[in-house]
């Protein structure tokens, strides 16, 4: 799913990343380069980190959006989880797996049916009890959970967290999450502190969202929009 990964990828250059890597195919990379031609590309990029060649001096990253090989993919999760620097999963990352203790952080971004899958349980259970399931599985696995959803919930290991209020319907939209994680990691390369990093990513992400319903109806509201905007969100914020 090319798509899913070039959204990432827009996600995180209009959030600030000054140089971003996408480790994907030759075909992908094709495609990719006409939306994101800010990008440099690792041909076989899931391969080589599979196979723990991960290039140098990375400050942040992402694995997930548009994978579909779990085992490869599996590996190269084990080799970026060897490296001192955050790690966002989602979606082809997503599995039930013990997390090692790392210094930097990890952070995973389940929607409720993926969330439900790591559980074993089902997408109404996670609803039914959104903040205690992520604050509990962020604890025990020390890792910081983004569960996506209306009034998205984020979950520290120590216990605190955050009950997102920005957004709209308008962002329930295939590919918005993506952009979320794409926006997650351009604000753990250029914040140092990592719990405000993940929260305010989420926060811009549904801002984002919300300045779009203002010119448009939120049916219109598409996952590419949202990361057009970004900057003019935070912009508009620190102003």
């Amino acid at each position: 799913m090319p798509g899913s990964m070039v959204l990432a990828a827009m996600g995180a250059i209009n959030t600030g990343v000054g140089k971003l890597i996408i480790a994907t195919t030759e075909k992908a990379a094709a495609m990719a380069c006409l939306r994101v031609p800010e990008a440099t590309y690792l041909y076989n990029g899931l391969e080589k980190c599979a196979n723990g060649e991960i290039p140098d001096g990375i400050r942040a990253a992402a694995i997930g959006p548009g994978i579909v090989d779990y085992p490869l993919a599996e590996d190269a999760i084990n080799n970026l989880m060897k490296l001192d620097i955050p790690i966002v999963l989602d979606a082809g990352a997503l599995s039930a797996r013990k997390y090692p203790k790392r210094k930097a952080v990890t952070v995973l971004t389940p929607h409720p049916g993926e969330f439900a899958r790591i559980l074993g349980l089902t997408a109404e259970d996670v609803q039914r009890d959104r903040i205690s399931l992520a604050s509990r599985y962020a604890q025990e696995q020390q890792v910081i959970v983004v569960l996506k959803g209306a009034e998205t919930v984020i979950a520290f290991p120590d216990g605190s967290g955050f009950i997102n209020s920005s957004g709209n319907p308008g962002l329930a939209k295939g590919g918005s999450g993506d952009t979320l994680t794409g926006m997650i990691l351009a604000f753990l390369c250029t914040e140092s502190e990592p719990y405000s990093a993940v929260s305010n990513a989420v926060l811009i992400h549904g801002l984002a969202g919300d300045m779009l319903r203002w010119s448009m109806d939120e049916r219109a509201i598409s996952a590419g929009k949202i990361a057009e905007i970004t900057g003019k969100t935070i912009k508009n914020l620190l102003q």
